[in-house]
């Protein structure tokens, strides 16, 4: 980002979200660089196709933008859970207007230029996998086990996006874990898992 300040990227997301709602473009700049993945890769694990997920994410970010001039730095969430919110809100309506919960094969969207054809094939087929045990979980399950394991948030932060207490995160985490490890257990060896 050569056109924005160099202090920019030491500021937090509520700052940034200020800041543009004051007129800066750098900080939206920052901000959409720093938000806009996480929330396409959430919505991709949640629906399972990658347009639809665009969409979604493209309009979890309008939406932020939008909520800019009242935001408040040191609010009750920051943009991120804010947004990972709006993400999964999103998604849960799509998925019920399309009555769908199976998510569609997309093993190519993981491939990646750096590892041999062998190497592709195995992650694509991992990938393929998990994306349809995850397709088999119940919506909350799922969404939880996606934003605590894949997306790597804390059982308050989930708590916050899908207005559930702590308790209630840990419960579905956990059920979906389990419910994961049992539908994939028996393919550790077709996955080219020896343990």
């Amino acid at each position: 980002m050569s056109g924005d300040p160099p202090a920019y990227a030491a500021l937090s997301d509520g700052a940034l979200m200020v800041l543009f709602a004051n007129g800066d473009p750098g900080a939206a700049r920052l901000l959409t660089e720093r938000l806009l993945p996480r929330a396409l890769g959430h919505a991709a694990r949640v629906l399972g196709d990658r347009t639809e997920a665009e969409d979604v994410a493209q309009e979890a970010m309008l939406r932020l933008w939008r909520a800019a001039a009242d935001w408040q730095q040191d609010g009750p969430a920051a943009p991120a859970t804010w947004l990972y919110r709006v993400v999964a809100n999103l998604c849960t309506d799509r998925l019920r207007k399309a009555g769908q919960s199976a998510l569609t094969d997309e093993a190519d969207r993981y491939s990646d230029d750096t590892p041999g054809i062998e190497a592709r094939m195995i992650a694509g087929d991992r990938m393929a996998a998990l994306d349809a045990a995850l397709a088999r979980l119940p919506e909350r399950q799922r969404q939880a086990v996606v934003l605590r394991h894949i997306e790597g948030l804390s059982n308050p932060e989930i708590a916050m996006i899908l207005d559930l207490g702590v308790e209630a995160v840990e419960s579905l985490t956990a059920r979906g874990k389990r419910a994961l490890q049992a539908a994939l257990s028996g393919s550790k060896e077709t996955l080219g898992y020896d343990n």
